[in-house]
C-alpha cells in the first residue's frame, strides 16, 4: 500500500520543509519507526500559547476592530493570558470537572475571544464552539449529544440564549465579572429528546436519538476493552486528552460531532507555523468562523509566535470593500488563511489591485477547504512584481485540521502554458499518512482513487467512539489523480456524477469555466440530478458566448445544460460555497421563466420554435426564417440538443407533449411545429381555450384583478384624491388593514385623512374581499372538502385598530358545501421562514397584489400572490424572524432582523430607502399608525421605538425596564393606547404620540405573546401558564390557567367581540369568553402550540 507521508526516504516536493528546518520546533520531539519519522507531541494548545507569552508578554497578542467609528482595542500577551486565569479559577471553582471534561461556548468573535478559549482549556477543558446563528434546534441537539453539562454564554447574548432554548434545558447561572461571559449549568434529565432534530435520519437512514449516546458508549467500551490490549488505541476518557469539539454542518442527515485531541491538532499548528515562517512581527486575519477548525489553526499559529491577531466582526467579512480596506490599508495582514470562494468574493480587480498587488503587505496567502483556483486564473489575480507565497492546503475536519500542503513555485505562476493546469495537493504535513485506494481498497499508483486520511496520533473521535486503533485511516470522500508520484484534486464523491452515460466531475466544468477570460467566478451544481447548471459572475457585466466557448475545451457530455448570470457566488458561514442557495436562486429562475414565457396563443408558437431551434444550432437568431423542411439532426443537432430542444418545448407549452422527442430526431421543424400546435391548443377544447384567453387578460400586464372584480357594483367607495391609491393589507395575525397612500410618500401631511374614513375603508375592504373569493370559487370548483354553508367574507380583523365594523348581509358569502385545497404555487427561501406573510391588494386594476416575506436566510421577497412568480429579492444582512409591515402610503414595507436594524424597503423593487440602527436583534414585528404614519417596533435591546420614515428619524425610543421587546407591539385606537408586552414581565400601556408610560403591570415571567385589544380590554399570554386580561386603565379584570406555558398571542373574535382564542404549551386549544370562561379546549395532538 503506496502511503505518502513525511519520511527521510520520501523526496522533498517544494512545499515540503526539510526536516532540520522544523526539528527545533517547541513541543515535539522526533522518532523513527521502520523508516518513518512520526511524532509524539509533549505539550498542549494552551502550554505552547503561555510559552509564547512569557517571551512576548508586551506585544500585541489581538485586536478588535469593529470597523466603525471607534477605534481598534487591542489586548497584549499579558492581558490575554490575565484574563484567561480569571476564567480558568472561576471554572475550576463552579465546575465539577471530573473526567472528560467539554465546556460550551457560545459568542460571537470579539476581542476576549483568544482568553475564553484560553481559559477553558487551562481548566484544562475541551472548548465547543456554539454559533448563535446556527439554528436552535442543531445547537440544542450538539450540546446533548456532547452532554454538555456547562455553557459559557456572551452577557450580550443571554437573552439570546434562553430564547432559542427556552423549555429545552433547564437553567442555572453564574456571572463572570471582568471576562464578559456567564457560566449556565445545564440539566438535561427534563428534556424531551425527540424535540431535538426530531425526525431527522442520518446518510443511512437511520434515526438516532441523542439520549442514546451514554448507552452506546459504554456498550462500544465493553466491546473494545478486551481489545486494547492486543492493540494499541487512542482513548477518548483519557484525562485532559481534548482540544476542542465541533460539529459537521448536518446538511446530509444527522450533524457529525468530532472531538479533537491536542495530539491531533499540534502537529497542524507547528508545521504550518514553520511553513509560513510566522515571526512576532506577523499580523494574521482569522477568517474562519469559530465552528470551522481551520480557525483553530488561525489563532494558535498566531498566539504560539508572538504574532498578533486580527479579529472584526462577522457581518464585516460579508462587506468586501469594507473588509479589504481593513485588512489591507488599516492593519497591513502579512498572514491570510481562507477558503478560494471567500477570497473570490473580493473580486478579480481588487484581487490583483489590493491582495495581491505589488506593494501588499501580505506575505502569505493558503487557501483550502474547497477545490483550488486554476493556475490561470491564479496568474490573473496577481499582480506583476508581487511576492506573495501562496499555498494549497487539503484536509477534513474528522482528521482536523489540515492534511496536506503544497506551495505554488513562483516560476509556474510567471509562465503562461497549460490551460488546464491544476495544482497539487502537496506533501502530507507533520504526523499524517495519506493513501490513495481504488473501489476495491487496492493502492492506486497511478490513475484515479479515493483519499484515505490518518496517522499514528492524528485521530480524532467521531460522534459516539470512545477508542480509536491507532494508525486508523478516515475516508475522505475525496478522489484524486496520482500522476508521477503527485496528487491532484479531481473532485468530492457526490460530484461525481453519470451524465448521458458517462462520467463526470462537475468541478472540472467549473474549473475549465472559470479559466475563460470573461469570467470573473462560476459554479456549478447539479440541479435535482437532473440539470448542469453553471453560475456565472461576468467580469465587465458581459459573459460572452460562455457555453459555445466551453465546447472548445470540454466533451459534449460536460456542457451544462443552462447558465445563470449572478451577481455574486452565495457562501456559507464556512467561507464555501452555499450549493443550496444557487439551487434556491435556478429555482426561483425556473418557476419565474415557466409563467412568463408560457405559450399564451397559438401565434406564438412558429416564432418561439424557430428561436430555439437556431439557439441551439448555433445559428444567428437574426438570420433569415428557418426553412419548414429543416431537420434537426442534419443540422448540426445531436442527442444531447435534443433532449434540451425537448424539455425547452413543455417548458413553454406548460405540459407534457407525448411523441415529442421522436418527432424532433426524425420530422422537419414544420412537423415539429404541427405536434405541438395540436397538443397545446386542441380545437375541441373550448374550455380551455376560453379559460387561456380569460388568463391572458389578467397577466399579461401582471395585473390581479380586471375592473369588474376590482370594483364591484354592490360597493359604495369611498371618496379618493386624486393620486392616491387605496389599497388593502392582510398581515401577522390576520389582521386586514386598509388604507389610503399619500399623494406623495415622502409628504406625511395627508395622514390626517386616514381617520376620517376609516370606516367605510372597513366597508371597502370586506367589500374587495368578498370579490376575491368569489372569483377563487368560481376558477377553483371546490368539490371535496366539507365547510360550514355560510363564510363571513371578514372572519379576520378589519383593522389594527378597535375601530370596527361588524359584517353586513352583502358581505355574507354563500359557499358549496364542499371545497378543494391545492397548492397554487411555493417559493423556495433556502432556510426556515418563522415569519408570517404580508398580503397587499391594490383597489385598483392595473396593479398585483403581492406577497411579501422573510427568512432565516436573510432573504426578503415580494411574490405575486396569483402566479407565485418572485417580483424581487433582497437579502439583507441577517436573518429575518419579524413579519413585515406595509407604511401607510404603500410604498414602503417595513421589517426588523437579527442583526439589530430596522430596514425600510421599496414596495415596487426592494430597494432600501433607509435603514434605523437597534442595539440588539429585531424580532418583534413592527406596526403602523393609521392616523400618523409612524411605526413602531420593539428590539431586544430592551427599547421599543417610534419611526418616521418618511422624515428618517426616531421621534422616541423607550426603555421597557429590564425586559428585551420579542413580540409585536399592539395599536389601540381607542383608547389611544400602544401595548408592549417584554420577556421581563411586564406589561406596558404607552403613549403613541410621546412615547411616556400610562402604566404597566407586572405578570411576574416572560411574555413571549403579542398583546390583543377589544373596545374593553387588552390581553396577553405568559409563559407561567396564564391568559392575563386588563382594563384599559390597567386593572385586572382576570386570569385563565392553562397546563403549560402561553406562548401564542390571543386572538379575539372579530364578529361577536366576546370570545378569545389561545393555544397552550399543554397540547390545548382553548376558547374563552370575555368573562372567563371556558367555551371549549380542543387537543390538537401537537407537542407545542407557539
Amino acid at each position: 500500500m503506496p502511503t505518502y507521508v513525511t519520511s527521510s526516504s520520501q523526496r522533498t516536493h517544494r512545499s515540503q520543509v526539510p526536516t532540520h528546518e522544523i526539528s527545533h520546533c517547541k513541543g515535539w520531539t522526533s522518532h523513527r519507526n521502520e523508516g518513518t519519522e512520526y511524532y509524539a507531541f509533549k505539550m498542549t494548545l494552551q502550554e505552547m500559547v503561555n510559552q509564547a507569552a512569557s517571551l512576548y508578554s508586551d506585544r500585541k497578542a489581538v485586536c478588535f476592530d469593529e470597523c466603525n467609528d471607534k477605534p481598534p482595542v487591542f489586548y497584549t500577551y499579558k492581558r490575554v493570558v490575565s484574563l484567561a486565569t480569571e476564567l480558568t479559577i472561576f471554572l475550576q471553582n463552579h465546575c465539577d470537572h471530573k473526567g472528560r471534561f467539554e465546556i460550551g461556548l457560545y459568542c460571537y468573535p470579539g476581542i476576549n475571544l483568544p482568553s475564553w478559549i484560553l481559559g477553558i482549556l487551562q481548566v484544562p477543558a475541551a472548548y465547543s464552539p456554539l454559533d448563535p446563528d446556527v439554528p436552535a434546534v442543531l445547537t440544542s441537539y450538539f450540546m446533548k449529544k456532547c452532554n454538555l453539562q456547562y455553557i459559557l454564554v456572551e452577557n450580550d447574548k443571554i437573552n439570546k440564549f434562553k430564547l432559542s432554548h427556552a423549555g429545552w434545558v433547564d437553567q442555572s447561572s453564574f456571572t463572570i465579572d471582568h471576562v464578559g461571559l456567564t457560566l449556565f449549568q445545564i440539566n438535561w434529565s427534563s428534556v424531551d429528546v425527540n424535540l431535538l432534530l426530531d425526525g431527522t435520519e442520518d446518510k443511512n437512514g437511520n434515526s438516532k436519538a441523542a439520549s442514546n449516546w451514554e448507552t452506546d458508549s459504554i456498550a462500544n467500551l465493553n466491546q473494545l476493552e478486551a481489545k486494547t490490549s492486543k492493540r494499541k488505541y487512542m482513548d477518548v476518557r483519557q484525562q485532559h486528552s481534548l482540544a476542542y469539539v465541533l460539529h459537521t454542518s448536518g446538511t446530509t442527515g444527522i450533524p457529525k460531532i468530532v472531538r479533537v485531541p491536542h495530539k491531533c491538532i499540534v502537529p497542524n499548528v507547528l508545521h504550518l507555523q514553520s511553513l509560513f515562517k510566522i515571526t512576532p512581527d506577523d499580523m494574521l486575519f482569522m477568517a474562519s468562523p469559530l465552528t470551522f477548525d481551520p480557525s483553530v489553526v488561525e489563532l494558535f499559529i498566531t498566539l504560539t509566535s508572538g504574532a498578533s491577531l486580527l479579529i472584526v466582526p462577522s457581518l464585516i467579512k460579508m462587506m468586501p470593500r469594507k473588509l479589504l480596506s481593513t485588512l489591507f490599508h488599516h492593519h497591513r495582514v502579512t498572514v491570510l488563511q481562507a477558503t478560494p470562494t471567500f477570497l473570490r468574493r473580493f473580486g478579480a480587480q481588487l484581487i490583483k489591485s489590493t491582495v495581491l498587488s505589488a506593494s501588499t503587505s501580505l506575505r502569505v496567502l493558503a487557501l483550502g477547504g474547497e477545490s483550488f483556483p486554476a493556475l490561470n486564473v491564479l496568474r490573473r489575480w496577481k499582480d506583476r512584481g508581487n511576492k506573495t507565497h501562496i499555498f494549497n492546503l487539503y484536509g477534513i475536519t474528522e482528521v482536523s485540521s489540515w492534511a496536506t500542503c503544497y506551495k505554488i513555485p513562483e516560476e509556474v505562476l510567471s509562465s503562461d502554458f497549460r490551460f488546464d493546469s491544476t495544482v497539487p495537493l502537496g506533501s502530507p504535513l507533520l504526523g499524517t499518512t495519506v493513501e490513495v485506494r481504488d473501489a476495491t481498497g487496492s493502492a492506486v499508483l497511478e490513475g484515479e482513487g479515493q483519499v484515505f486520511i490518518g496517522g499514528k496520533e492524528r485521530i480524532c473521535f467521531l460522534d459516539d467512539e470512545v477508542t480509536v486503533p491507532v494508525n486508523t485511516m478516515r475516508e475522505t470522500g475525496d478522489f484524486v489523480r496520482v500522476k508521477d508520484a503527485e496528487m491532484f484534486f479531481l473532485g468530492r464523491k457526490d460530484n461525481q456524477i453519470k451524465r448521458h452515460g458517462k462520467r463526470l466531475n462537475i468541478e472540472c466544468v467549473q474549473q475549465a469555466a472559470e479559466g475563460l477570460c470573461h469570467v470573473e467566478a462560476c459554479a456549478v451544481t447539479w440541479y435535482q440530478q437532473e440539470k448542469l447548471i453553471l453560475f456565472v459572475v461576468p467580469k465587465d457585466n458581459l459573459a460572452g458566448d460562455t457555453l459555445k466557448e466551453l465546447q472548445k475545451h470540454l466533451p459534449t457530455h460536460a456542457i451544462p445544460d443552462e447558465l445563470m448570470l449572478i451577481e455574486t457566488l452565495p457562501f456559507t458561514s464556512h467561507g464555501k460555497i452555499d450549493v443550496s442557495e444557487l439551487n434556491r436562486i435556478y429555482s426561483n429562475h425556473r418557476n419565474s421563466r415557466r409563467h412568463d414565457s408560457k405559450l399564451r396563443r397559438p401565434e406564438e408558437l412558429w416564432e418561439r420554435l424557430q428561436y430555439l431551434w437556431k439557439s441551439l444550432l448555433s445559428l444567428p437568431v437574426d438570420s433569415p426564417s428557418t426553412s419548414k423542411d429543416s431537420l434537426f439532426l442534419y443540422n448540426g443537432g445531436d442527442s444531447l440538443k435534443s433532449l434540451r430542444l425537448h424539455e425547452e418545448i413543455e417548458n413553454f407549452a406548460g405540459r407534457a407533449i407525448p411523441g415529442l422527442l421522436e418527432v424532433i430526431l426524425s420530422s422537419p421543424i414544420a412537423e415539429v411545429y404541427q405536434h405541438v400546435l395540436k397538443a397545446v391548443f386542441p380545437r375541441e377544447d373550448q374550455i380551455m381555450k376560453h379559460d387561456t384567453g380569460k388568463r391572458k387578460r389578467n397577466e399579461s400586464s401582471g395585473r390581479e384583478f380586471n375592473g369588474e372584480s376590482a370594483k364591484p357594483k354592490s360597493v359604495k367607495y369611498f371618496n379618493v384624491a386624486a393620486g392616491l391609491i387605496a389599497f388593502i393589507a392582510l398581515n401577522r395575525g390576520n389582521r386586514m388593514v386598509s388604507m389610503t397612500s399619500c399623494e406623495s410618500f415622502m409628504d406625511p401631511g395627508n395622514a390626517g385623512q386616514a381617520g376620517t374614513e376609516l370606516r367605510q375603508q372597513a366597508s371597502y375592504s370586506s367589500a374587495v374581499a368578498s370579490n376575491t373569493m368569489k372569483n377563487e370559487m368560481k376558477e377553483n370548483k371546490p368539490t371535496n372538502i366539507r365547510s360550514s354553508p355560510e363564510i363571513a367574507s371578514q372572519a379576520n380583523e378589519t383593522s389594527t385598530c378597535s375601530v370596527e365594523q361588524a359584517p353586513s348581509k352583502e358581505t355574507v358569502l354563500k359557499m358549496p358545501e364542499k371545497l378543494i385545497l391545492r397548492v397554487r404555487w411555493k417559493s423556495n427561501m433556502g432556510k426556515c421562514i418563522d415569519a408570517s406573510p404580508l398580503v397587499i391588494v391594490p383597489a385598483t386594476d392595473d396593479l398585483s397584489a403581492t406577497v411579501y416575506i422573510g427568512s432565516h436566510s436573510h432573504a426578503m421577497q415580494a411574490i405575486d400572490l396569483h402566479s407565485g412568480k418572485v417580483k424581487w429579492e433582497r437579502v439583507l444582512g441577517d436573518r429575518i424572524e419579524s413579519s413585515a409591515c406595509v407604511s401607510k402610503c404603500g410604498n414602503f414595507i417595513i421589517v426588523g432582523c437579527y442583526n439589530g436594524l430596522v430596514y425600510v424597503l421599496r414596495s415596487h423593487n426592494g430597494e432600501i430607502h433607509c435603514v434605523f440602527t437597534t442595539e440588539d436583534a429585531v424580532r418583534s414585528s413592527a406596526v403602523v399608525h393609521p392616523f400618523t404614519g409612524l411605526v413602531y417596533v420593539g428590539s431586544h435591546d430592551q427599547h421599543v421605538y417610534a419611526l418616521d420614515i418618511y422624515k428618517e428619524e426616531c421621534i422616541w425610543k423607550l426603555h421597557c425596564e429590564g425586559g428585551a421587546v420579542f413580540s409585536s407591539p399592539y395599536l389601540s385606537i381607542l383608547p389611544d393606547h400602544l401595548y408592549v408586552a417584554t420577556l421581563g414581565g411586564l406589561l406596558l400601556a404607552v403613549n403613541p404620540a410621546t412615547g411616556h408610560k400610562i402604566w404597566k403591570s407586572s405578570c411576574g415571567k416572560p411574555l413571549f405573546s403579542s398583546p390583543h385589544c377589544s373596545e374593553q380590554c387588552v390581553c396577553v399570554g405568559c409563559v407561567d401558564g396564564n391568559v392575563y386580561c386588563f382594563s384599559h386603565s390597567g386593572e385586572k379584570v382576570w386570569q385563565f390557567s392553562t397546563n403549560g406555558p402561553v406562548f401564542s398571542s390571543p386572538c379575539i373574535s372579530s364578529l361577536t367581540k366576546q370570545e378569545i382564542f389561545f393555544g397552550s404549551h399543554d397540547h390545548f386549544i382553548y376558547c374563552c369568553n370575555m368573562e372567563d370562561q371556558l367555551f371549549y379546549n380542543r387537543n390538537k395532538g401537537l407537542r407545542c402550540i407557539r
